[in-house]
């Protein structure tokens, strides 16, 4: 009998560690983020390649530091290739490159924002990028604004890791269409939609010395355009 029961305990053990190490290593479902309808059409688009010098800007505390940004020819391997890139794959030839030379230890942050925000159409559900890390514990966290032009952050995830990997934030919905990221309201639909401003990086106190090397590629959305792509042709624009 204490046998049986020690094998249905070990067995439910084994369950719950298997379903969470798959509950840790699968992506945000954007079908299932804010899905208060049936009515989706997700897609995910590229907001940036990183292709263009001078697009993005850093920045850090005089106090705490050096920072410099520039592109690089390269790319991760694991990065698939959307509809949108299909024949076009050699105009993706570069990621940029952030390098921090920090003065001393501290509480500190360092920036990498846009040079305008990235206005994205339709209902963002989920924001990524591919990271190539230097396996230290420091945070990366997106900034957005919402169609109001309000601010907010998303953690993405911690960049203790080596080589390219892609991080995910999920974008929540908002439950009331007035507080939260607001992305479509009925009383101001001539303005929907989300737009990322940059990023931020929160330094781990103990790691921030040295020299730090920080590379980006893919920013892309998953986003439901299902008003946009079955808008009728006869309905007029609320714009005037």
């Amino acid at each position: 009998m204490k046998k049986y029961i020690f094998a249905v305990v070990l067995a439910s053990v084994a369950c719950v560690f298997s379903f969470a190490q798959n509950s840790y290593i699968a992506e945000p479902n954007p079908e299932i983020i804010g899905a208060d309808s049936a009515a989706m059409a997700l897609r995910e688009i590229n907001i940036d390649k990183f292709e263009r010098e001078g697009s993005w800007n850093v920045s850090i505390s005089a106090d705490y530091g050096i920072i410099t940004a520039r592109l690089f020819d390269g790319n991760p391997l694991m990065k698939a290739v959307l509809e949108e890139d299909e024949g076009n794959e050699d105009e993706d030839r570069t990621v940029l490159g952030v390098k921090v030379q920090f003065f001393r230890r501290g509480v500190n942050e360092f920036y990498i924002m846009s040079t305008r925000p990235q206005p994205v159409e339709g209902i963002v559900k989920t924001i990524s990028l591919w990271v190539c890390g230097r396996n230290q514990d420091h945070n990366l966290s997106v900034l957005v604004q919402d169609m109001f032009g309000r601010n907010y952050e998303l953690y993405m995830g911690s960049l203790g890791f080596n080589g390219w990997k892609k991080l995910t934030a999920v974008v929540p919905p908002s439950p009331d269409g007035e507080h939260g990221i607001v992305q479509q309201s009925a009383y101001y639909n001539n303005r929907p939609g989300l737009r990322i401003v940059g990023f931020r990086v929160d330094c781990n106190p103990m790691l921030a010395r040295g020299s730090y090397y920080l590379y980006f590629d893919a920013l892309r959305v998953v986003t439901d355009l299902y008003d946009l792509e079955y808008h009728d042709e006869d309905d007029m624009s609320d714009n005037w």
